[in-house]
């Protein structure tokens, strides 16, 4: 190759780069938008209007007790389902039950009111809810109004003796647990 067509070449290679790095420097249109974007969490929120469901003394065989209360979704999320936790303590202050479980006992009525009518959810011994999670209502919406329920206890008497009892006692707990619903596509 001969030192023109060298030359010439470097000529055309400086002025290819020249161009490409002045190229950078001229002037180009642009737009920026911006989005200002937030999450909020709902709340979950259940509310019950009474602080103690029963409190009742000197109970016999064969006694029954109607109590009533509601319950009301005071959150902003909708629930799947509210759960009965029950779980008690026995108090034998006569030491002479004998293994037996006062809490075998006495029997549970569930009922829920649904527009005046009474459905049974379940009819069991305390004993059998005892630390058994229960589903006591399916689907809560959010702002619905209180869900009416009416509970039957019975100390039930089996035609045996069951002079054991005779001053004892039983502590109830009833926790009920909401759970929301599933996630979805918003």
């Amino acid at each position: 190759m001969s030192i023109k067509k060298k030359i010439g070449l470097g000529i055309v290679t400086a002025a290819l780069g020249i161009s490409l790095v002045g190229g950078g420097t001229f002037a180009y249109f642009n737009d920026v938008e911006t989005t200002n974007n937030s999450f909020a969490a709902g709340t979950l929120d259940l509310g019950i209007d009474k602080e103690r469901i029963i409190n009742i003394d000197n109970i016999k065989p064969g006694d029954r007790f109607f109590r009533y209360f509601q319950l009301s979704n005071n959150g902003s999320l909708d629930m799947k389902e509210i759960l009965l936790n029950s779980t008690y303590k026995v108090l034998d202050k006569k030491g002479d039950n004998a293994g037996e479980d006062f809490g075998e006992h006495i029997m549970v009525e569930y009922l829920y009111n649904a527009s005046g009518k009474d459905t049974v959810i379940f009819r069991k011994t305390l004993a059998e809810i005892k630390d058994n999670p229960v589903q006591v209502l399916k689907h809560f919406p959010a702002g619905a109004k209180n869900a009416k329920f009416t509970v039957q206890f019975e100390f039930v008497d089996n035609g045996k003796d069951q002079n054991k009892f005779q001053d004892d006692g039983l502590e109830l707990t009833w926790a009920f647990d909401a759970k929301q619903q599933e996630g979805s596509n918003k």
